[in-house]
């Protein structure tokens, strides 16, 4: 970080009145300063960051917190973060950002980071990554700055897009009540962050740049159609708009507004039942509480949210989720989140006996029905199986089984398959999700060779063929085993 600059001196707005505007576009300076007043953000001569990028949004709020500086005695301090996403456009945006804010004679704070490189070590979005190294900077801006409140220019129409990002990712009451006025910084629960624009509509941002001549730069990126963001703010909600409701930023305001409540007092419930000492039953909690309670955790621990991963561990304690590679998570009785690291084998196996001509057996997951039946030669036809029936030799198979789960070393040959392949590299080329191969059933005979998986269709040294004369058949339920499916030629002349 490069401090630099003297302290701020003052703005004047074109407006022939001196502290307190009245009317036209000054006006907005006025909602700004009662909106500080309003939550107590700041005190006289407190020191302020201010997150600056070099768009309207950021320009606008740094103008108008410059001309209250002065009656306020804050000490205002330009932040800019170089997300290097954008070559010479990223570098020109902050030279622009210096020359504003030596131009207000204010201390500016610069810094870029690998934001791409970072995504790819990690594993998580470009957006994701920006947004952890912003906020990663604006934390230490902060402390360099001795300063404990970050202004960000987050303003209604990002909330409105932000609505219909997370509605379309499938957020819950949280996610959907967007932003808040204020909040602890990610990074440091000592800083906070507040959000004095976050009322005010982007047309009367543009107004006040076009009366008070604030200069900014447009991001290119920002019209990208490659962008979900992008594409909800030019297409659907001009759509809307005009189609449907010609009040719709108004109408979802209102309604974030509603699910930030809800969100507000859940998050009050859930902090009381986490400080109690005796808590009640956590299966008797009300459902959108257990929810809650999950889902605060799941952020303490930095995983990323989302309904199945939630319910899951909400329906069934003691379960192991997989939340990322070699990371898993579980929920004891309590309700508390537990994450552990590493691969863990199940080790359950269930013998049995082919006895009589039929039987059904239940291992985890599965429910297996299993018969005997004669393989006639005038009985045989070259034709898919029905969906989760097989039919293998049975002679091959033996009179006795195992059940099982996926076990490191495992080699399976898939009917149609030359040769063996290790059963890891199987799950991998056809896409079967990392949480759900543990879970999956696995058959071998008495000798240990396997002649099935799960979702994986039969093995080729145990298909039938012209010497065939019994045939295993069964059927399952168990897990949606999402796959590109093992479709092999019809393996015999039946």
């Amino acid at each position: 970080m490069n401090p630099g600059g003297p302290r701020a001196g003052r703005t004047r707005l074109n407006a022939g009145c001196d502290h307190h505007y009245h009317g036209g576009v000054h006006s907005l300076a006025v909602r700004v300063e009662q909106t500080i007043e309003r939550h107590a953000w700041l005190r006289p001569g407190d020191p302020v960051v201010v997150a600056v990028s070099g768009g309207l949004d950021s320009m606008v709020l740094l103008r108008v917190l410059h001309a209250l500086a002065d009656a306020k005695s804050w000490r205002l301090v330009v932040a800019h973060f170089d997300h290097r996403l954008r070559g010479k456009a990223s570098r020109a945006d902050a030279r622009f950002v210096a020359r504003a804010a030596a131009a207000l004679d204010l201390e500016f704070i610069h810094e870029g980071g690998d934001v791409a490189g970072f995504a790819r070590g990690t594993g998580v979005s470009v957006e994701m990554a920006a947004r952890v190294l912003r906020h990663r900077f604006l934390a230490g801006a902060a402390r360099a700055a001795k300063a404990s409140v970050i202004a960000l220019a987050h303003h209604a129409d990002d909330q409105v897009e932000l609505f219909f990002v997370r509605l379309f990712r499938g957020a819950g009451i949280e996610g959907l009540a967007g932003m808040d006025w204020d909040g602890p910084s990610p990074e440091d629960r000592g800083i906070r962050l507040i959000r004095p624009l976050l009322e005010e509509r982007r047309e009367f941002l543009e107004q006040f740049a076009r009366e008070q001549r604030v200069r900014y730069r447009e991001d290119a990126s920002n019209r990208s159609p490659d962008m979900v963001r992008n594409r909800i703010r030019h297409g659907l909600l001009p759509l809307l708009r005009r189609e449907y409701q010609s009040a719709l930023a108004s109408i979802i305001l209102r309604t974030m507004t509603t699910l930030r409540d809800t969100a507000g007092y859940l998050a009050r419930e859930t902090e009381a039942w986490r400080r109690a000492r005796r808590k009640p039953c956590f299966a008797r909690l009300p459902v959108a509480l257990q929810r809650q309670i999950i889902s605060r955790q799941l952020h303490e621990l930095k995983v990323a949210v989302g309904f199945d991963l939630i319910e899951r561990l909400r329906m069934r304690a003691g379960e192991r989720v997989s939340s990322g590679v070699g990371q898993f998570l579980s929920r004891d009785e309590a309700g508390k989140v537990l994450q552990t690291s590493g691969i863990v084998f199940r080790t359950e196996e269930l013998a049995i006996a082919l006895e009589g001509r039929a039987g059904k057996v239940r291992f985890g997951e599965l429910e297996l029905a299993w018969r005997l039946v004669s393989m006639q030669p005038t009985a045989r036809r070259c034709g898919r199986p029905r969906t989760r029936t097989e039919v293998f030799d049975a002679d091959k198979v033996g009179s006795r089984l195992i059940l099982r789960h996926w076990r490191p070393g495992d080699r399976f040959q898939p009917i149609g398959y030359p040769r063996a392949a290790k059963l890891q590299d199987l799950f991998v080329n056809q896409r079967v999700p990392r949480e759900t191969r543990h879970r999956l059933a696995i058959a071998t005979t008495a000798l240990g060779e396997i002649f099935w998986v799960e979702g994986l269709r039969i093995a080729e040294g145990f298909k039938l063929d012209k010497a065939s004369r019994r045939g295993l058949k069964w059927a399952w339920q168990g897990a949606e085993v999402p796959t590109k499916g093992l479709v092999a030629p019809c393996p015999s002349p039946w």
